[in-house]
């Protein structure tokens, strides 16, 4: 289905979910800056939204309720992804009032929650940078979990080195990486572009930089 339509069904199924104060949230909370984010950062990388929960509500550490924006929970993964307005209402906050978000923040990270800002001109003017911070994020998380077992150990390393990265990788930083000589790398390289691993990111017939393949995009 198009972006358009997935979301629809995105965000009716979590409406069709939900009650009370959880269902007014979702309806008031969930606004162009989100739905911005959903399609210009995350439906690019993933093509679904699998895991993912808009104004997820969570305590709060003084004993109340506060929703992020989007959670991304799985097994042992928590991550909070913040989009954050510029406006007036910034200004206008007290010290107080700066502390406190500070200290929600704290609060999560304590929790076991990766939290992720991004600015709503962030994700308007600079969508390809908000996508690579995702995919390192991804990286982090879920790089040691690439579970191929047909693949080499030097394979999967590099696999796990474009998962990081979250942008085109060079033979000479796949050489440094692994600790190999130009030939032994280049031909793991080759190897993972006949398993469609990875795939050219430039040139042709002699190709200077690598990406992932696109069913592996998402590592999850």
């Amino acid at each position: 289905m198009s972006f358009e339509e997935e979301y629809q069904v995105f965000l009716n199924r979590h409406v069709q979910a939900r009650n009370g104060e959880r269902l007014r949230r979702l309806k008031e909370g969930h606004n162009q800056a989100e739905m911005l984010f959903l399609k210009q950062v995350w439906w690019p990388l993933f093509s679904h939204f699998n895991y993912l929960h808009p104004e997820y509500e969570v305590d709060d550490f003084k004993d109340g309720k506060r929703y992020l924006d989007f959670a991304y929970i799985r097994p042992g993964i928590r991550i909070c992804f913040e989009i954050d307005g510029y406006g007036p209402h910034l200004k206008n906050i007290s010290r107080w009032q700066f502390a406190d978000n500070l200290e929600r923040q704290n609060q999560l990270v304590i929790d076991g929650w990766t939290v992720i800002r991004f600015s709503y001109d962030q994700v308007k003017e600079r969508p390809r940078r908000c996508q690579q911070i995702v995919q390192q994020v991804f990286g982090q998380r879920l790089g040691d979990k690439l579970d191929y077992t047909s693949l080499t150990y030097y394979e999967k390393e590099v696999l796990r080195l474009a998962v990081r990265k979250g942008e085109a990788i060079f033979p000479k930083e796949v050489e440094s990486y692994l600790k190999l000589s130009d030939k032994p790398a280049k031909k793991v390289l080759t190897q993972l572009v006949e398993k469609k691993l990875l795939i050219p990111a430039s040139g042709n017939k002699r190709i200077r930089s690598y990406r992932l393949g696109n069913h592996v995009r998402d590592p999850i």
